[in-house]
């Protein structure tokens, strides 16, 4: 029965980092917001609007803020007229690119046939 316990515990805290793990990457746009300023290495505002078609101006300001908040995204403001603003992926960001190449192979082989 403590053998079972233990597997029980075990299991919570897989379920626990898997929630946290949603929480962060969840949201329609969260995951193309990582994966174009990882290819690119920082991204503007715009440029972000630009190529998530159909995003709106207020759910990527949302979304960019959840990331930079939960550590994934950092965000530079340059003291110009009109005012400049990159993204780059923070080391915890960066850490994820490798999963989310890995999700964008499996797309490739299982979901693009």
């Amino acid at each position: 029965m403590a053998n079972n316990k233990h597997t029980e515990s075990e299991h919570f805290a897989r379920c626990e980092s898997m929630c946290k793990l949603q929480s962060i990457i969840s949201g329609k746009w969260k995951i193309l917001i990582i994966w174009y300023i990882a290819a690119y290495e920082k991204q503007r505002f715009n440029e972000l609007q630009r190529r998530l078609d159909g995003i709106t101006q207020a759910t990527l300001t949302r979304q960019l803020r959840e990331l930079e908040t939960d550590g994934v995204v950092s965000r530079k403001i340059y003291p110009e007229v009109p005012p400049k603003v990159e993204y780059k992926l923070t080391d915890l960001g960066k850490s994820f690119v490798p999963i989310l190449t890995d999700m964008q192979k499996w797309s490739e082989d299982n979901l693009m046939k």
